[in-house]
């Protein structure tokens, strides 16, 4: 186990600012994409253990570029390596994708874009160290550890941390413009409403997953003009989940910090190393890694759905004159953020509940759809992945709709609903026509569609809304 001698909590300060951004102008971007995995004949019959590494031993004996992984719920995951375009990206992870689908409907499995398993309790299928660790610390928070590990699904965008000095690619700027913006890119792209049959009330239930869990580990750092010093801090202050040991479980006192760690030396003095994995234990909806990684959107539906939230972020992001514009559209949803960090503030909140019938997130990712389709052309972007961006903002955006719509509208057959195909499909004819038609008479947020009847299973994760609508219930690298 780690062998490097151990540090002093100053050294892990510095080591924590020197690694977790990496500035320099914004070149590089990638993503991980997450999948479901089903039998293709019946999406609704768990998938066997056996089945499961019968796949991981026929992908990984594939010429991938991207990493595979398994999640611990069985999920696959594609990694793609930092690209230096978003055309470059695109055309790697589409490359690995023309090899792993066929691979995978070969073995009578298939891979479906859901944000949360619309058909079962969560059920470990991997029994390592970290994931025995990792369930039995959230199971102090209650049952939603072991959703998220085993039933979640997401597209991550990774970028650059941006430049050192101020302007719309530092840093800072790209920090803000992040925990903004994510709130929108959560409901745009919100695709989980159901949960073992049933809708929760939610069109994000993965981010109300997330909502759930130990708050040390999944809210965002405090607000501050200097990110690396709330990132520091947040590290070091947030609860050790495993030791890890070449034998025996890997067990950490409960309640023990980072910072505890070091300063006690016990039940191990801590290494460098241990930091590094303590980082890869945290999971805000924006995690620096030396990039930025945005962990709020959903698993999208169809073969090439992950591309849209992929093209739209990076164009956002890298094209300096998208970035400025996001930002001037997003500043203004920090007043309904307000001081709480995401995602448990109000923003976040009407993002996961409600997604674009919220009049305010609907306006802004409107605006922030139709920059990034100015800004894709300058960005090299091939003329299909514009295309894709503008169909999804006709589709959806323009329409105060998401994918987790079409799954609650009952638009679509049985079929689509079990393989996360919806997305293919032509328009619902009961999509609402227009932004005066969808606010309403009285310029609200419609009422969410009467939801399809599925057979009854465990109790929905949503509650009758409490006097704040705003709160829930308390109860990756991969995972």
């Amino acid at each position: 186990m780690p062998a490097r001698p151990a540090v002093t909590e100053a050294e892990l300060e510095a080591h924590l600012r020197g690694i977790c951004f990496k500035t320099g102008p914004p070149r590089r971007l990638g993503v991980e994409i997450e999948w479901l995995v089903h039998d293709a004949h019946n999406p609704r019959c768990p998938v066997d253990p056996v089945r499961h590494r019968e796949a991981a031993t026929a992908l990984r004996a594939l010429p991938l570029r991207s990493a595979l992984t398994f999640e611990p719920g069985g999920q696959l995951e594609l990694s793609s390596l930092p690209a230096t375009s978003l055309t470059a990206c695109i055309e790697a992870v589409s490359a690995d994708l023309a090899l792993v689908r066929p691979a995978m409907r070969a073995l009578g499995l298939g891979m479906a874009g859901h944000g949360h398993n619309p058909w079962h309790p969560p059920r470990r299928v991997l029994t390592e160290p970290r994931y025995n660790a990792m369930e039995a610390y959230f199971d102090r928070w209650g049952h939603a550890g072991r959703s998220m590990m085993c039933g979640t699904a997401s597209v991550q965008v990774c970028l650059d941390a941006g430049h050192e000095e101020p302007g719309p690619l530092g840093l800072g700027r790209r920090w803000r413009l992040a925990h903004l913006l994510g709130a929108v890119l959560l409901a745009a792209f919100a695709n989980s409403p159901v949960s073992e049959g049933c809708p929760t009330g939610y069109r994000s239930t993965r981010q109300v997953v997330w909502s759930q869990m130990d708050p040390a580990r999944t809210l965002a750092p405090s607000d501050g003009p200097d990110p690396r010093a709330a990132w520091a801090g947040y590290v070091l202050d947030a609860p050790v989940m495993c030791v890890r040991s070449d034998d025996g479980p890997w067990d950490a006192p409960e309640g023990l910090t980072f910072r505890d760690w070091v300063r006690t030396g016990a039940p191990r003095p801590p290494t460098e190393e241990d930091l590094d994995y303590h980082v890869t234990t945290l999971f805000p909806p924006v995690r620096p890694r030396g990039h930025l990684e945005l962990r709020m959107i959903d698993a999208q539906p169809g073969d090439g759905g992950w591309i849209v939230p992929l093209a739209v972020t990076a164009a956002l992001f890298d094209d300096p004159e998208a970035a400025e514009s996001a930002y001037r559209v997003v500043k203004p949803l920090a007043e309904t953020a307000g001081s709480r960090p995401a995602p448990r503030n109000p923003l976040w909140r009407h993002a996961t509940r409600g997604a674009l019938t919220d009049p305010e997130l609907r306006a802004a990712a409107l605006s922030c759809f139709t920059i990034a389709q100015e800004a894709l052309p300058r960005l090299g972007a091939p003329a299909e992945v514009s295309e894709a961006v503008a169909g999804f903002t006709e589709r959806y955006v323009a329409r105060g709709r998401c994918p987790a719509d079409d799954l609650l509208d009952g638009a679509y057959g049985d079929e689509a609903y079990a393989h996360g195909t919806y997305g293919n499909e032509p328009v619902p004819a009961t999509a609402p026509p227009g932004p005066a038609e969808a606010a309403g008479p009285t310029g609200t947020a419609p009422a969410p569609p009467e939801p399809v009847p599925r057979p009854p299973a465990a109790p929905p994760v949503a509650t009758a809304d409490a006097p704040h609508e705003d709160e829930l219930t308390l109860g990756k690298d991969s995972l």
